[in-house]
């Protein structure tokens, strides 16, 4: 899952008809599946140092952002916008965030610990609303205290069960929140800026993979055929994910998207813990009550706002 929902593609005009709306639903459903089940794909990849794979996935994710931007003739508009613009300090620390994010996720599924990486998007949404407060200086109402609140206790409870702070959600819930905030501030369409970013991020990437290669266990030197050919599509997987939703964003109202985002992390919760086997007692079910209680009054909360809203501007 990428925090490119922050900013949608201008695909085409606004559709109106039942017909667009439908296609709407269905690309939003795709999108957040695909980020869900995106588990099972790196699970299968387990073998492999998640470094090396986080190199791999942004060195292809580069080859193929780059050719759809060349094919849409765009690729040398976008490097003049983000000199023109002065948009490589920003980019490159989106870029930085993003890396901290795909590397947390991919150590978290390699050690079998996908409940966590579940607890972690569950509480991003969150850590989003507090940034709002604290950076943005946006009043918290008695509602979104109550869910603040309930996340911090959930937060103390998790980490008495664990025996450790769950650095790991915490991770990719903190670099989430301040890359989709640090996404307002970058005028870009989620292909220019993923691309952007992952360019930034390209000599790095490279590094990875190059310094696997002396490893007997490493891709080049170990990957049966199947294996090899998941590693050269995940440029792919990062990419589909985003165009769907970009797709999806501009077909459909943020009351209607925005739930959706919940399914990633109970598809992690739920594949963490009926198909993978993690552990999951009592306390632990308590600490993902109060987080799934706080998302959802934040949730009501919000869909009510934007109703009373619509109510008062028509």
């Amino acid at each position: 899952m990428t925090a490119d929902a922050e900013t949608s593609e201008r695909i085409g005009p606004r559709a109106t008809s039942d017909g667009a709306d439908r296609s709407g639903v269905v690309s939003g459903i795709s999108a957040y599946l695909l980020w869900g089940f995106i588990t099972i794909y790196w699970k299968a990849l387990k073998e492999f140092a998640p470094l090396e794979l986080i190199g791999f996935r942004i060195t292809m994710s580069v080859v193929l952002l780059v050719v759809l931007l060349a094919v849409r003739s765009r690729l040398q508009a976008l490097f003049r916008r983000l000199r023109a613009d002065s948009l490589w300090g920003r980019v490159t620390l989106a870029s930085a965030l993003l890396a901290v994010n795909w590397t947390t996720y991919v150590i978290v599924v390699h050690e079998g610990k996908v409940i966590e990486a579940a607890l972690g998007y569950f509480i991003a949404p969150l850590g989003t609303m507090l940034l709002g407060v604290k950076v943005l200086h946006e009043r918290l109402r008695p509602v979104q205290m109550v869910s603040a609140s309930l996340a911090t206790i959930a937060v103390l409870v998790l980490t008495i069960s664990y025996g450790r702070l769950p650095v790991y959600a915490l991770a990719m819930a903190v670099t989430w929140s301040i890359y989709g905030l640090l996404k307002r501030q970058i005028p870009l369409t989620p292909l220019e800026s993923l691309a952007s970013e992952t360019i930034v991020l390209i000599a790095p990437a490279l590094a990875l993979v190059l310094w696997h290669v002396r490893y007997e266990d490493s891709v080049f030197r170990s990957a049966s055929i199947t294996e090899f050919v998941l590693v050269a599509l995940t440029g792919v997987i990062t990419a589909v994910p985003l165009l769907l939703f970009a797709h999806a964003s501009q077909r459909l109202p943020l009351t209607v998207l925005g739930p959706m985002q919940y399914s990633v992390p109970i598809i992690n919760f739920l594949l963490g813990w009926l198909v993978y086997h993690e552990t999951l007692n009592a306390s632990r079910i308590v600490g993902f009550a109060l987080v799934w209680i706080a998302l959802v009054i934040v949730t009501v909360d919000s869909v009510n706002k934007a109703r009373a809203s619509s109510s008062v501007a028509a």
